[in-house]
């Protein structure tokens, strides 16, 4: 299909063995360097397709997911990915891992290709352009990642703020919904120990999307194993012996499980709801560290990649750069059967995203010494007194100052836009309390100010929207 529509195979690329790792470390072929970190492993199983992107060398490469086979190489080698819907993309033609987990998804490092091999592989019928749109942030996930939210969550929810047809996003602890939403999980919490710091519900999950590969594994390939006894790299042959040693008389719970999961994320999104996470909890191990993958270390890696492969919902990965030298990416989760919807969406938010990620990064990059914030707190206190006996210019005066020994606090912004409010400088007073909210979204006032300001020149759905934002 996509060679009619005018792409060139270049060639196959590296994974992990049975598409059965995390890594992307390769017994028999190595381990393909990862361009971003050379130090630490690009991630698997698709690990030769992840680095060909990476590496410029071609625009996109395709892939298998069935655990996070493409969105974990995808988040260590900083690339854009997405994963189908489950059925929705023919896997005629692979050799099955998990057929109730299995999609073919691909890599780009850039929005558009993502969104044209979309076109080209995704049936005309998988959810399409819709006028509204609404980011649901599973806040629990987001407390696991422990990277500062200005550097993750308000990076969207500013981007979004600027763009035609988003509703006023939600927030949810989505472990807390998934306990309530899906009973059958109960008898699963005992092959989950509590992650730390996070979500028993979230871990009984993955749980339940192991088990079910397992199975299905065994299912599929337990004579060849046996048979053939293929010579393996420690990770992948403890994988294989769990699959092909796997016991359990309850195989009926797993699929129950499975549709139950996938009704409740339905019901959550509707038809216009967007899921927004981090795409993994954890990091990437050294390269050739021979350290072997601890339980906690594949927590982090499967703790989020299970809501959509177990859902069979799409997901699309996207790179935020680094915090304390690892790669940043989030993900967005939509329902079954509204890729081309979700895709979308992406191409609509990326560039907005990219103008928040550098603006973030411009203030990282500018420090506050001891002493300029002092001096700037004297001088909002200055232009609080002016503003106090109505000397509107003389407190902006101040303000102005105080920004420029001090330009992240919001609260500078905000004073000085209620002092453009007082003159009748309503643009310069809705500037000012942007500036504000993309600071610190819990600024009261900044809304209040901003609603104010969008009331007096007749924009009162923007206002509205504004406070709507602040409740």
């Amino acid at each position: 299909m996509l060679l009619k529509q005018g792409a060139t195979c270049v060639g196959r690329t590296v994974m992990d063995e049975l598409g059965f790792g995390v890594t992307g470390e390769n017994l028999h072929c190595g381990t393909p360097i990862n361009p971003v970190s050379p130090t630490v492993v690009p991630g698997g199983s698709c690990s030769g397709s992840a680095v060909a992107v990476s590496a410029q060398l071609v625009d996109f490469a395709l892939g298998t997911d069935t655990t996070g086979d493409l969105r974990i190489p995808a988040s260590f080698c900083g690339l854009l990915c997405f994963r189908p819907s489950h059925g929705v993309v023919s896997t005629l033609g692979t050799i099955a891992n998990s057929q109730s987990l299995d999609t073919i998804g691909w890599f780009a490092r850039d929005p558009r290709v993502l969104h044209r091999v979309g076109d080209v592989l995704l049936p005309a019928a998988s959810g399409g352009l819709k006028e509204k749109k609404q980011l649901v942030f599973a806040d629990d996930c987001f407390e696991l990642l422990k990277v500062p939210k200005q550097k993750t969550m308000h990076i969207i929810e500013n981007a979004v703020h600027t763009l035609p047809g988003y509703q006023p996003p939600k927030h949810i602890n989505i472990g807390q919904y998934i306990s309530s939403n899906v009973p059958s999980l109960k008898e699963f919490c005992q092959h989950a120990t509590k992650l730390q710091g996070g979500i028993s519900a979230l871990k009984a999950l993955c749980a339940v999307m192991l088990l079910l590969q397992r199975y299905e594994f065994k299912a599929n390939h337990e004579d060849w194993v046996n048979t053939v006894k293929p010579k393996l790299g420690l990770d992948i042959s403890t994988r294989v012996l769990q699959a092909v040693n796997f016991t359990d008389d309850n195989i009926k719970s797993l699929y129950i499980v499975r549709n139950e999961w996938r009704a409740a994320l339905k019901n959550l999104l509707k038809d216009t709801g967007i899921l927004v996470l981090p795409t993994m909890a954890g990091y990437p191990l050294k390269r050739n560290s021979r350290k072997r993958l601890s339980p906690e270390f594949e927590d982090r890696m499967y703790a989020f990649v299970c809501i959509a492969a177990l859902s069979g919902c799409c997901q699309a990965t996207v790179p935020l750069g680094n915090h304390s030298d690892h790669p940043i990416s989030l993900s967005f989760v939509a329902p079954h059967g509204s890729d081309k919807f979700l895709l979308r969406a992406i191409l609509d938010m990326y560039s907005t995203i990219q103008e928040q990620l550098v603006f973030a990064s411009k203030l990282a990059l500018r420090p506050v010494i001891n002493n300029d914030i002092g001096a700037s707190e004297l001088l909002k206190e200055k232009g609080n007194n002016s503003f106090k006996i109505k000397e509107w210019s003389k407190a902006i005066e101040f303000y102005s100052e105080a920004i420029k020994l001090n330009d992240t606090n919001a609260a500078y912004y905000s004073n000085r836009a209620a002092a453009y409010l007082e003159l009748g400088r309503f643009k310069q007073a809705e500037a000012d309390c942007d500036k504000a909210l993309l600071l610190d979204k819990k600024n009261v006032k900044a809304y209040l100010r901003r609603g104010t300001a969008k009331e007096v020149v007749l924009n009162y759905q923007e206002a509205l929207q504004g406070i709507s934002g602040m409740l």
